[in-house]
C-alpha cells in the first residue's frame, strides 16, 4: 500500500467554500486561509440551524494505547467518510495536532491511508497558528508577572509562589525546570521557573472550553497566576493583561474548516493533549458541527479511561452535551501487546497473546457503561490480522452485548467503515442519557478516588505530602466544587506506563494538584507523569525533508 503522502499527493482537493456550501454556512462567516482552510465566525452559531431534525453525536474513543497503534484519528475520519456515502449530513470536529509530539516520537496527527484529513501538510504544521496565539498569550502573562515584580511589585507577589509557567509548543525535556532572572540587578528577580507544552497549558482548556469571546475573557480573569506574601491568591486580571490576551487570541477562539480525502466536513480547532490536560477539541467547533450536520463526530484523546472520561466528566457537564453513540477502536496487535506480546513480533498469529490482552478491551467497555453509554467495538483490521484473531475479538464483544464491526477504512476509505456506519446509527437509535462519574459536590478526595477506582481499576490512591498541602491550599481558595483532570501515564491503566493489560491490585499516586482557575477544574498530577515531553533519541524531525516539489517528506 502506498504511504500516506503518496496518497495525499493524490488528492484533489474541493475549494472550501465548496464544503462551507455543503454544510450550508453563510459566506458573510467564512474567514478565508487560502483555498483549502477557513475559519467559521463564532456568530455563525447564532444563526439559525440550516437542517430540520435532531442532531446526533458520536464520540470515537479507544482501548489504552500501545506503540503499535490503534488509528482513533483514522476510524473518526473514516467513519465520517463512511456516513457520507450512505448519504448522511455529517460534519467532524477534532483537535489540531502539536508540533512537539508530530516532530518527536507521535508523527503527523491527521488520520493515515485513504482517511485523511486534508491538507496535512499544513495541518500538522503551523495550520492557522492557534498554537502560536496561545503560546503567546500564556507567555505575555508569564513576562508580566515578572515584569511587575521588577516595577516594584505593587501586589506583593511572592516569586516563591507564581504558579503560571511558560509554554512552547515543542517536546524539550531540558526546559521542565529552570531558574529565570540571571545577569544581574536589571535582568529581574532570580526565581525558579519551566516550561509546559502548550497543549497543556491553561490558555488552551480555557479556548477549547470556552462558550464565546465573552466567556473567554471571564476565563482568563479568574485564571490563578501566584500567590502574594501574605498567601493571598493573585488572578490574572489584576496585572491588567487579559485585554490585550484577547487581542491575541481573537482569532485563535474562531473554529477551522477542513476537509476529508473524501471530502468530508471536519472542524479541526484546538488541541488539549489527554494524558494532561482534557484531551478534547474545543466546545465550539463540536457545538459548530453539530449545528450544521446531522451527525457530528468527534473524538477524545488516548483511551477512554484519560480522554473519554474527561469528555464526560468535564465537556459535557460543562457544554451541555451528551453522545448518543460510543465506539470503542482497538486493534489485534494492540490487544497482543496488552497480552505480553513484544511489539517487533506482532505480525505472527498469537491466540493466546490476544486472549490474555482481551481484559484491557473489557474493562474499557465496562468504563463505558459507568456513563451509562452502550458502547460499538470498532476492529481496525491489518493485513497481517488472522481470521482466527478476529473472530476471538468479536467472540468477546457477544459476550459484553456489545456490537462489533471489522474496518479497513485506512485501505479502503469511507467505504471500509459502512459497516460500522450502520451499527453507530442502530446504537443512537437506543441511547440513553449519560451519567456523569462524580458529583460536583463531593469532596476532591472522593472524586479523584472514584475515578482512578472506576475508571483505572485501582484499589485506592495515596496521597504525596505535596498532593496533601496543594489539597489545604485548594480547600481554603473554596474551589473544592470544581471537576477533575488527571495527568496520567496513557500507556497503561494504572499510573505505571510499564503496566499493560488490565493491571489489578494497585494504588494510584497522587503528586500534586494544580488550580486551573480559568479552565474550570483541578489538575490531579500522578505518577511521573510530566507537563513537557522530551523527544526521543531519532526523533521524527530526523526523517523530514521538503523536496524540490515543495511536499514534505517523513511527516506521518
Amino acid at each position: 500500500m502506498p504511504t500516506d503522502i503518496e496518497i495525499a499527493k493524490e488528492f484533489t482537493a474541493r475549494p472550501i467554500d465548496d464544503i462551507a456550501d455543503t454544510l450550508k454556512i453563510d459566506p458573510d462567516h467564512r474567514m478565508h486561509y487560502g483555498r483549502d482552510i477557513c475559519k467559521i465566525d463564532l456568530n455563525a452559531l447564532a444563526a439559525p440551524r440550516p437542517r430540520p431534525g435532531k442532531n446526533r453525536l458520536v464520540l470515537i474513543s479507544a482501548t489504552t494505547p500501545t506503540a503499535s497503534g490503534e488509528g482513533k484519528t483514522t476510524t473518526t475520519i473514516g467513519l465520517g467518510q463512511a456516513f457520507t456515502q450512505l448519504g448522511e449530513s455529517v460534519c467532524m470536529a477534532l483537535r489540531e495536532p502539536s508540533l512537539g509530539p508530530c516532530l518527536g516520537m507521535k508523527g503527523g496527527a491527521t488520520g493515515g491511508g485513504y482517511s485523511q484529513i486534508m491538507p496535512a501538510d499544513r495541518i500538522n504544521l503551523h495550520f492557522t497558528g492557534d498554537f502560536h496565539a496561545i503560546t503567546s498569550a500564556n507567555n505575555l502573562l508569564s513576562a508580566s508577572i515578572d515584569n511587575h515584580i521588577f516595577h516594584g511589585n505593587e501586589l506583593g507577589i511572592d516569586p516563591r509562589q507564581i504558579v503560571w509557567r511558560r509554554v512552547m509548543d515543542m517536546n524539550d525535556r531540558s526546559l521542565r525546570h529552570i531558574v529565570v532572572g540571571l545577569g544581574g540587578k536589571g535582568q529581574g528577580i532570580p526565581r525558579e521557573g519551566g516550561f509546559d507544552i502548550t497543549a497543556a497549558s491553561e490558555v488552551m482548556a480555557m479556548l477549547c472550553l470556552a462558550s464565546d469571546a465573552e466567556d473567554l475573557h471571564r476565563r482568563l480573569d479568574n485564571t490563578l497566576a501566584a500567590y502574594s506574601y501574605s498567601g493571598e491568591p493573585i488572578y490574572a486580571r489584576q496585572l491588567n493583561i487579559t485585554g490585550a490576551m484577547m487581542a491575541l487570541l481573537r482569532d485563535a477562539l474562531h473554529p477551522n474548516l477542513v476537509q476529508s480525502f473524501e471530502g468530508t466536513p471536519a472542524f479541526v480547532h484546538g488541541g488539549p493533549f489527554a494524558n494532561i490536560a482534557h484531551g478534547c477539541n474545543s466546545l465550539v467547533a463540536t457545538r459548530m458541527a453539530m449545528h450544521y450536520a446531522d451527525w457530528a463526530i468527534t473524538e477524545a484523546g488516548f483511551g477512554f479511561d484519560l480522554g473519554a472520561e474527561k469528555f464526560f466528566d468535564i465537556k459535557c457537564r460543562l457544554g451541555n452535551l451528551d453522545p448518543d453513540a460510543v465506539v470503542l477502536v482497538t486493534t489485534v496487535r494492540a490487544l497482543k501487546m496488552h497480552g505480553g506480546k513484544a511489539r517487533n513480533d506482532l505480525l505472527n498469529e498469537d491466540v493466546e497473546a490476544l486472549r490474555l490482552g482481551l481484559e484491557n478491551l473489557d474493562k474499557h467497555i465496562e468504563s463505558v457503561e459507568h456513563f451509562n453509554k452502550h458502547p460499538v467495538v470498532a476492529i481496525n483490521r491489518f493485513a497481517t490480522d488472522s481470521d482466527d484473531e478476529i473472530a476471538l475479538i468479536k467472540q468477546r464483544c457477544e459476550q459484553h452485548g456489545v456490537s462489533c464491526a471489522v474496518t479497513t477504512h485506512h485501505a479502503d476509505g469511507g467505504k471500509g467503515a459502512l459497516e460500522l456506519a450502520k451499527l453507530v446509527m442502530a446504537s443512537a437509535e437506543k441511547s440513553r442519557p449519560f451519567e456523569p462519574l462524580y458529583q460536583l459536590e463531593m469532596p476532591i478526595l472522593d472524586k479523584i478516588r472514584a475515578v482512578c477506582q472506576e475508571m483505572y481499576g485501582a484499589d485506592d490512591i495515596a496521597f504525596t505530602k505535596q498532593a496533601e498541602k496543594d489539597l489545604r491550599q485548594i480547600e481554603q481558595l473554596g474551589l473544592t466544587d470544581l471537576p477533575i483532570c488527571i495527568a496520567k501515564a496513557p500507556s497503561s491503566l494504572s499510573d505505571d506506563p510499564l503496566l499493560h493489560g488490565r493491571p489489578r491490585d494497585f494504588e494510584v499516586t497522587i503528586r500534586n494538584l494544580h488550580v486551573n482557575s480559568g479552565a474550570g477544574f483541578i489538575v490531579v498530577l500522578t505518577g511521573d507523569i510530566m507537563r513537557m515531553p522530551g523527544l526521543p533519541k531519532v526523533p521524527a524531525a530526523a526523517r523530514m525533508k521538503v523536496n524540490p516539489d515543495g511536499v514534505i517528506e517523513g511527516l506521518e
